[in-house]
């Protein structure tokens, strides 16, 4: 589903460049649950973001279902992102006055779905939040809001979730039941690339790959 070969990525901080990524050769099978770990500022999230085509390499080429997204332009990774690919965030990156529901249209209003609401509903049952539909993010637990954003994620029924850091802001016991959901979707058939520092985490992982340097 995924292949990369020799990605990299620089950034420049002033005159000074900053190597975020030397070179990465990378295969992620269809239906793997993959973890993604190091220290902060080995390149984590840089890869992630270029997996999710949220960026671009500077050099190297990644192939997407066989197609070469290296050189798409802005609309064209959107596009992609918007068909294929789902997103979990640390910080759960949830529109504040909004309710659930509405949260979790909002991938479904740039892709012109028909019945966003019912699709909307039908992704928050899936994570056991049916009950919570017409409530805002601060009505909400962290727990809770994270569930939401699964639900978004998944409410395109894309083939791929991106998740940074997922349980980074949640305790032990909510964790665990966050990790369940990831295990669901992934016995469901979806690929899961969660990006993690925390080893707990990616051993629910069938597969690690640790970034250093």
């Amino acid at each position: 589903m995924i292949k990369t070969s020799g990605l990299q990525k620089t950034y420049w901080l002033g005159h000074n460049a900053v190597k975020a990524l030397g070179g990465i050769d990378l295969e992620v099978k269809a239906g793997e649950m993959l973890a993604i770990t190091g220290a902060s500022g080995s390149g984590k999230s840089t890869l992630m973001h270029i997996l999710g085509c949220l960026d671009s390499p500077d050099e190297g080429q990644y192939l997407l279902d066989g197609e070469n997204v290296s050189d798409f332009n802005g609309d064209e990774l959107a596009r992609t992102r918007n068909k294929k690919i789902g997103f979990v965030f640390q910080s759960f990156n949830l529109l504040p006055r909004i309710s659930a529901m509405e949260n979790v249209e909002v991938p479904l209003l740039y892709a012109a779905h028909p019945n966003p609401s019912k699709a909307a509903i039908e992704a928050l049952h899936i994570v056991g939040l049916e009950d919570r539909i017409n409530h805002e993010p601060n009505q909400l637990s962290g727990g809770q809001r994270q569930r939401v954003a699964i639900a978004r994620a998944i409410v395109t029924n894309p083939s791929i979730i991106l998740a940074d850091e997922p349980t980074g802001n949640l305790d032990s016991k909510t964790s665990a039941e966050i990790l369940q959901i990831f295990h669901n979707l992934h016995d469901s058939g979806r690929t899961i690339i969660v990006v993690t520092h925390d080893d707990q985490v990616a051993e629910h992982c069938s597969r690690k790959i640790r970034m250093q340097d």
